[in-house]
């Protein structure tokens, strides 16, 4: 994984990751060891989508570029259509608080994007790639006296 992918994939997972704990801390005293257990795992299941679904759309944009702008759409789309059913798969178990799971993995989705937006617009990434090949010297660009 390029520098500028690891980065943003950093500066996205560690503010989730602040703010599952916590959520973890609030649920454990709210709701006991279930409510923290909930908080835990839907904390984990956003880093894991978001952080996979990144890693995906960086991939797509190397060697498809022409449908990056597509793929992100369907992705984070996908990313959410995939968070409800894990709130519907888990709204009556017993492993866990789901009020805490749902709460917890509603703050730190919203936390990812909002880090991950704040991470895109703060990186220098070049929208030009530089060309090597033609060599140092500009062409020369108009009529010389």
């Amino acid at each position: 994984m390029p520098s500028n992918d690891a980065r943003i994939l950093l500066q996205a997972a560690v503010p989730t990751a602040a703010v599952g704990a916590v959520a973890a801390v609030v649920s454990g005293v709210v709701a006991g060891g279930k409510g923290a257990i909930g908080a835990v795992v839907a904390t984990l299941v956003v880093i894991l989508f978001m952080g996979l679904g990144l890693y995906v759309l960086q991939r797509t944009a190397k060697s498809l570029p022409h449908l990056f702008q597509a793929m992100g759409l369907l992705l984070y789309t996908a990313q959410i259509l995939l968070l409800f059913v894990f709130v519907a798969a888990f709204k009556n178990t017993s492993l866990f608080n789901p009020k805490a799971f749902a709460l917890t993995l509603v703050a730190t989705t919203l936390v990812w994007i909002g880090a991950q937006a704040r991470a895109h617009m703060k990186a220098k990434i070049l929208y030009v790639e530089p060309d090597s090949s033609k060599g140092d010297k500009p062409e020369k660009s108009g009529h010389s006296s």
